[in-house]
């Protein structure tokens, strides 16, 4: 996945999967769904990011990694 920010616009994408043509599916006026030809999310974008998301909480991204059980 790929988190990208723009503070300039406050828009934020998250990059899920990859597709040639996607379908953008609005579910609020600020936040639209990216889908594959088949219904797969492959991205997320928000607009108006600060007033949906804590990006404090969010930005800078941590990774962690737990061991498969």
């Amino acid at each position: 996945m790929r988190i990208t920010y723009d503070p300039k616009y406050d828009a934020l994408y998250l990059k899920i999967g990859e597709a040639e043509k996607v379908l953008c599916k609005e579910v609020d006026e600020d936040i639209t769904l990216d889908l594959d030809p088949q219904g797969k999310l492959v991205g997320i974008e928000i607009l108006a990011a600060s007033e949906h998301v804590d990006l404090d909480r969010l930005l800078p991204v941590k990774i962690t990694r737990g061991r498969a059980r």
